[in-house]
């Protein structure tokens, strides 16, 4: 199925996520081993079927381990929602 949401539109969530995960975990200066797992739960709550289909938080998760990964090995370039963003829809099967 073809996604429903565009790169822009992930990136916009993506970076919200990144915020709401930053105010959630203030006390420990955003620090939060389990990171992705949080943001699993928070972008599959809001994008839901927009990919076209539900998506798993374990997919979430693993989507975004792996967009971290690509990030730091590519020497962080650019802002990380839209590269965030383009790595989980260019892997999304």
């Amino acid at each position: 199925m073809a996604a429903r949401i565009s790169v822009e539109a992930l990136a916009d969530l993506i970076s919200k996520t990144g915020h709401a995960h930053h105010e959630a975990f203030a006390e420990a200066n955003a620090v939060h081993p389990e990171w992705p797992d949080w943001y699993a739960g928070y972008l599959q709550s809001r994008v839901w079927d927009r990919l076209g289909r539900i998506v798993t938080r374990s997919e979430w998760t693993y989507w975004l381990v792996g967009a971290d990964k690509a990030y730091n090995a590519a020497g962080k370039p650019g802002e990380w929602p839209m590269f965030y963003a383009r790595h989980i829809l260019d892997n999304f099967s």
